[in-house]
């Protein structure tokens, strides 16, 4: 429990957030119908606009889409499905189910954090910022061809604060009411206590039927398609291997400035592989059209299959996104074990970045030091004076390293098994408690320390057992335990791990609810959030809520440096590596926009199939 003290000390550094100089959401006016949001007021799409400029909007629409996800959210897995509701916390839903629903807006993926109209025409928020009306677009409805109305709307934020995925309920947590004032005007009610971006994030959300759900359970048991808004709809599907989605010929929102260019495809089909070897040799045969390749020895020696040589498969690398990205291991606090910070660190240092490079990447990765990798977030050097003004408040709270040089993960000498490194982690584990007794170190019960990494695929147990060998030096009692996909995905979602590496994107701009999830004190306990460290710190979370109170690009920015170069002094999570570019592979038979978008990269939304192209490889 925080003291009095501590609370001071708190309340000191979010003053000294909201005192940094700039503009705010606030600079968006109240009372007036806006066609758009962003979190600095700037737009750059003006009411009357056509169409996002990443777009080809007379690409063709036609064909099947058949690939591998590179990247999912809420509950869902690219290795099996037993469920067709993507919104609960519990089960294991298929990748692109959101493809089924609209939102009330949708984001622009050349703006860093910019919104416009969907199932809304835009939006008014009250003078006290407490209150967003929407305006629903009549022509809006279901599949079924039921009009979709304030009242499905308004169920639906009701009903995932109560139930959803934590992903959609943490983002509702000051969502006081959802009053369908009329059957076109929908108002969303907060507390006060909210972000004032935390609209940005909620006018995103799938809306769903009142109707369907009221007649169907709204759990991870249900198989039953749901009815959806979107511009596709579940098709032929075999639970565990492969789903369909049909693109929706009367789909009331085709037309649609946000959407014109887009869903091209009349079919996309995602299959189901639980070996990632099975999954390329899939895709040599045509039977996958695209993928990401993420293993690199892949990537460096694989690609010389027949179609490739032949020039029907193309390898390309797309630039990847600017925004911010982590890919790391979580070290999991709710175990006493790992309660010490010298015991993660000791574990970090046991893993030669350097030699991993060399021996299973070629060369292609590089380092990851931050939990906000790829962007200006990134903290560098000592704290600038900005910085300072948030930290000092909190400087009892915090690792004496937070105020010194940003911490990074030192540079092995690419051995496989440094000693000075293996050496430090020894002493480290010492001065936690951790003695050394034959083979293994332990505590004074005579307890050993143990270390299981918790994977899901074949490839990470080679990755990580150099590593594992590592610990096992230093006295680390340290294993790799190899699960199926459904059991993986629900011991990380009920935090029944010791060790876990995960790769995450964040927002280009991060709301106070996108960090939550991940680091803030509430989501420690809370099953199925992302917070896998079990972070508890209510410093943490002043810097959290300084992110919140951020007035323009500038402050956000000082803020997110702060969080980060505190996060990597606590040592709650060990970066890992991270790539620059899309390693993309594909069959020779789509177009798609020469300008790629900066801040996203959905291909199965803005690619379109070449019949051209397509009948030179036989394709057609």
């Amino acid at each position: 429990m925080a003291t009095r003290r501590d609370v001071l000390a708190l309340s000191a550094a979010a003053s000294a957030a909201a005192l940094l100089p700039g503009r705010a959401f606030a600079a968006i006016p109240t009372g007036v119908k806006m066609h758009g949001l962003s979190a600095f007021g700037d737009l750059k799409y003006k009411p009357d606009f056509a169409h996002f400029d990443y777009v080809n909007v007379d690409a063709p629409q036609g064909g099947t889409f058949n690939f591998s996800p590179p990247n999912w959210g809420y509950n869902q897995n690219t290795e099996t499905f037993n469920t067709l509701n993507s919104f609960t916390p519990k089960g294991d839903a298929p990748p692109r189910m959101g493809m089924c629903f609209d939102s009330l807006m949708a984001r622009a993926l050349d703006e860093p954090d910019a919104i416009y109209g969907l199932i809304a025409d835009g939006v008014t928020i009250s003078d006290d910022r407490k209150n967003f009306e929407f305006s629903l677009r009549s022509e809006a409805r279901f599949h079924d061809g039921t009009s979709l109305t304030a009242e499905d709307a308004a169920f639906t934020f009701k009903l995932f604060k109560e139930k959803g995925h934590p992903d959609l309920s943490l983002s509702l947590t000051h969502l006081e009411d959802a009053v369908a004032v009329d059957p076109r005007t929908l108002r969303l009610s907060f507390s006060g206590k909210h972000s004032v971006r935390t609209i940005l994030n909620v006018a995103e959300f799938p809306i769903l039927s009142k109707a369907f759900y009221s007649a169907n359970p709204f759990d991870s048991s249900q198989l039953n398609p749901p009815l959806g808004c979107g511009a596709y709809k579940v098709g032929r599907w075999s639970a565990g291997s492969w789903i369909e989605y049909e693109r929706v010929a009367d789909y009331w929102g085709k037309d649609l400035p946000v959407n014109r260019g887009q869903n091209n495809f009349d079919r996309i089909r995602i299959e189901f592989y639980q070996d990632r070897t099975a999954g390329f040799e899939a895709f040599k045969k045509g039977e996958i059209l695209y993928r990401e390749e993420f293993t690199s020895r892949v990537w460096a020696t694989a690609y010389d299959f027949p179609a490739f040589t032949a020039g029907k498969v193309v390898k390309h690398e797309f630039p990847a996104e600017t925004v911010p990205s982590m890919q790391a291991t979580a070290v999991n606090q709710r175990r006493e074990q790992f309660r010490d910070a010298r015991v993660r660190q000791a574990i970090a240092l046991c893993f030669d970045f350097e030699w991993t490079r060399r021996n299973f990447f070629y060369g292609s990765y590089e380092r990851s030091q931050s939990c906000f990798e790829k962007s200006d977030y990134r903290a560098e050097g000592m704290p600038s004076p900005e910085e300072l003004a948030l930290l000092e408040p909190l400087r009892d709270k915090l690792p004496p390293k937070t105020f010194g040089e940003a911490v990074t993960q030192p540079a092995s000498d690419g051995s496989g098994r440094d000693r000075k490194m293996l050496g430090k982690a020894a002493k480290l584990l010492a001065e936690a408690g951790w003695k050394r007794s034959g083979d293994f170190a332990v505590n004074e019960k005579g307890g050993r320390l143990s270390a299981e990494f918790l994977v899901d695929d074949d490839t990470f147990v080679k990755v990580y057992s150099p590593w594992i060998a590592n610990m096992r030096a230093v006295g680390i009692d340290a294993t790799i335990r190899l699960v199926d996909p459904a059991q993986y995905q629900l011991r990380q979602s009920t935090f029944d791990f010791d060790l876990i590496s995960v790769a995450f994107s964040f927002s280009a701009t991060p709301t106070r609810d996108d960090l939550e999830i991940f680091f803030h004190s509430s989501t420690a306990t809370v099953s199925g959030s992302r917070n896998l460290p079990g972070i508890s710190s209510p410093a943490i979370d002043v810097l959290i809520d300084a992110v919140g109170a951020a007035k323009d690009r500038e402050s956000l920015t000082v803020a997110m440096r702060a969080l980060d170069r505190a996060l990597r002094a606590r040592r709650d999570w060990i970066p890992s590596w991270f790539l620059a570019n899309h390693r993309s592979a594909y069959w020779d038979m789509f177009g798609f926009p020469e300008q790629k978008p900066d801040f996203g990269f959905p291909v199965e939304a803005l690619w379109w199939f070449d019949k051209g192209k397509a009948a030179k490889i036989g394709k057609a």
